[in-house]
């Protein structure tokens, strides 16, 4: 069978299962914590959810307690996850140069495909909710969405032939990441109404196993097998921790600080930016908007019009600006939207607070080619684990501290969290203003290679 190099066909799939589960299993957390902590049925209708408004009622103080403990679950079962996900993202994608960069797309779906598998049997069971830490587990363990996105983006790189087209094939992939997300998340609260939890996870899990065959029977390997080194278990992982640490050991001082400067600015910002989404859902639930699962789907679907936006404002801008500008732009657009919605009490204004974010996911993709411009190319491998890893980190990391922020402030003030998030870009900030004076002309990435090439020449002769 003749292979085929397209891989955006997985990512899409992936990323739509992906936004589909996660504000699924939130609102399952809630809807089942609902039930434990009130003793009542939860009950949901096309516009709002079982939502009290009375603040003299007990049951709104019920409320804030279930709001309280969703947050803090949602941030154990990520805990839960996130060190087996560290490891298998830097082992599996920085080894991409020696075993292929499929293994970095199929293991993850497979271990998607055990948790939403067990998701669906927990929910036409009702057992005990404890048990979604096993799911999470399974998942981590099989390296998780870190794992797949760096496999992703290093494919992706692995096919462009010009620096250019290495931020153009990001972008296109974060497109795809963002659009799919939304479409997701819209059609996660129609999905749910229609044929509920159970069904809903059993269909994601055959979707995984199209995936799952597309990717080991249909999909090319970008590094061809006579290219690999056969090694042992020890040796490579040896080689990994190694290629690692000498890609800034080996480095010059002005490269390794852009590297650096660059990994920071991307760490801060994504754990801003990441931290703030993410609460979206359990504040959207919350008194006084108190939306349902449709609801929720309609707000997933008008951020996909800001990754629609930013990809065509990326197109547009990077003809007139450098990098470093357009991650300057994307982080105001994300700090304007993040203050909006900590006062948004409407309905109307939750959906505004969409428009000043329209450009709030050009930061990434930039950051991400901008790091890949400054590596060479055996080096690239090395470089997305250390994004990937860095990824999951962050991620941890934002989702234990905002969730904790978010259940010790919901009572007294739910947009509290986003106006530290707001405040906190500007460490991304000051970042990039250490950045533009490390690199002061549009070349510097281009000679910081050259520069790397010429001191192992040096070396060799």
């Amino acid at each position: 069978m003749r292979k085929t190099f397209v891989v955006e066909p997985v990512i899409s799939i992936y990323t739509f299962l992906y936004s589909v589960n996660s504000p699924l299993v939130q609102q399952y957390v809630y809807r089942r914590l609902w039930e434990e902590m009130t003793n009542t049925t939860f009950t949901d209708n096309d516009t709002v959810s079982h939502c009290e408004l009375n603040q003299s009622n007990p049951t709104y103080l019920k409320q804030k307690e279930v709001q309280e403990e969703a947050s803090l679950y949602t941030m154990k079962m990520q805990l839960s996850s996130a060190i087996l996900s560290i490891l298998m993202a830097f082992v599996l994608v920085a080894n991409g140069e020696r075993c292929g960069r499929k293994i970095s797309l199929a293991l993850p779906l497979v271990g998607s495909l055990l948790g939403t598998s067990f998701l669906s049997a927990m929910s036409y069971f009702s057992l005990p909710l404890s048990l979604l830490f096993a799911s999470s587990f399974v998942t981590g363990l099989f390296g998780g969405m870190a794992t797949f996105l760096g496999g992703a983006f290093s494919f992706v790189v692995d096919l462009c032939q010009n620096q250019r087209q290495k931020t153009i094939r990001i972008a296109v992939v974060d497109l795809i990441f963002g659009s799919m997300s939304g479409l997701g998340g819209l059609a996660s609260g129609y999905i749910l109404k229609e044929i509920g939890f159970t069904w809903t996870f059993a269909a994601a899990s055959l979707l995984q196993t199209v995936n799952i065959f597309y990717v080991t029977c249909c999909l090319g390997e970008t590094v061809p097998v006579s290219e690999r080194q056969q090694q042992s278990l020890r040796e490579g992982l040896k080689e990994t921790f190694s290629g690692v640490y000498l890609l800034f050991k080996s480095s010059s001082c002005r490269k390794r600080a852009t590297m650096i400067l660059l990994l920071s600015t991307f760490m801060t910002y994504l754990f801003t930016m990441f931290g703030g989404t993410m609460l979206y859902t359990l504040y959207e639930l919350n008194a006084p908007l108190c939306w349902s699962a449709i609801y929720i789907g309609y707000g997933s679907a008008v951020s996909t019009t800001a990754s629609l936006i930013g990809f065509l404002g990326l197109l547009l801008l990077s003809r007139y600006l450098r990098d470093i500008y357009l991650v300057c732009t994307g982080i105001f657009s994300y700090m304007g939207g993040a203050v909006m919605a900590a006062f948004a009490n409407t309905t109307l204004l939750m959906f505004l607070v969409r428009v000043p974010s329209l450009l709030l996911f050009i930061p990434i993709p930039v950051l991400r080619s901008m790091l890949s411009k400054v590596v060479l190319p055996e080096e690239q491998g090395a470089m997305f684990a250390c994004i990937a890893c860095l990824e999951v980190v962050t991620g941890t990391i934002a989702i234990t501290v905002f969730n904790s922020v978010y259940a010790a402030t919901v009572a007294w003030f739910p947009g509290f969290t986003f106006l530290l998030t707001a405040g906190l870009c500007v460490v991304p900030l000051g970042l990039l203003s250490l950045l533009i004076c490390v690199t002061r002309s549009k070349e510097d990435f281009v000679l910081l290679v050259n520069e790397d090439n010429s001191l192992q020449e040096n070396a060799e002769n």
